[in-house]
């Protein structure tokens, strides 16, 4: 039987790219599955990609919960119906590569693509074509490895900050939630996940109550280099590490 827990040192390095990625997402609308995957694929790859899946439902809900009146109900639904359609391709993918020498690559190279995403410059608008769009991308590369928040970016970044981080928020948690789901159909999220991600959820509750004060003063513009220079670092260990080994 595997056990249910990684170690005490892994544990704690996961624990605190929780953190720094549960700040960056209540802050800006994006950044927990950037830093908490590529960590997790070093640290404790085993727990992949399920923990930071149902950790990841925490730290949106709890964020969005925060912003809610906020939220550009409207567009929600096409962003909705794409990410359902992502998730059920990505639980196909799924399936063929979770516990094989291949995920830690999906895993960086889903990082690097939302970084090069993230600095692209593109201007989309959130229409409803485009948010479908943005939501089907979104639900592959969320279901996939827990990062699916760079195409959602990418649509709201010319939207007020408040009204971008907290629509971003509920697309976050949906998604996070559809994923789980097909994962669990396909049979890839079991008791282990389920376990690592209850314990990481006081560490989720304790820093989305620490950032509180700093949601309405700090801007993402000031955010977002570092939340992208972490996540291309691990990203780029994952992948070196990865492919030394191999």
């Amino acid at each position: 039987m595997p056990d249910l827990l990684p170690a005490l040192g892994p544990w704690l390095i996961c624990a605190v790219a929780a953190a720094v990625g549960c700040a960056l997402q209540r802050l800006a609308g994006q950044g927990f599955g950037m830093i908490a995957a590529p960590v997790m694929a070093l640290a404790a790859p085993e727990f992949l990609p399920g923990t930071v899946l149902l950790a990841g439902l925490a730290v949106g809900a709890g964020s969005f919960v925060a912003d809610r009146s906020a939220v550009v109900v409207r567009d929600l639904r096409p962003g909705f119906a794409g990410r359902m359609l992502g998730a059920v391709i990505a639980a196909w993918i799924a399936a063929r590569v979770v516990g094989t020498p291949a995920l830690p690559l999906v895993v960086g190279g889903v990082v690097w693509l939302g970084v090069i995403l993230s600095v692209a410059g593109l201007r989309l608008g959130p229409g409803p074509r485009v948010l479908f769009g943005a939501g089907t991308v979104a639900g592959v590369m969320g279901t996939l490895t827990g990062i699916g928040a760079p195409p959602m970016a990418i649509v709201y970044a010319d939207i007020e900050a408040r009204r971008s981080a907290a629509t971003q928020n509920v697309f976050f948690a949906f998604g996070m939630a559809v994923s789980i789901a097909a994962l669990t159909v396909a049979g890839l999220i079991g008791l282990r996940h389920v376990a690592f991600a209850a314990t990481l959820l006081p560490v989720v509750g304790a820093t989305l109550w620490l950032v509180r004060p700093w949601a309405a003063r700090v801007a993402r513009g000031r955010i977002r280099p570092w939340a992208l220079g972490l996540a291309a670092t691990a990203a780029t260990v994952l992948i070196a590490r990865s492919l030394i080994g191999a």
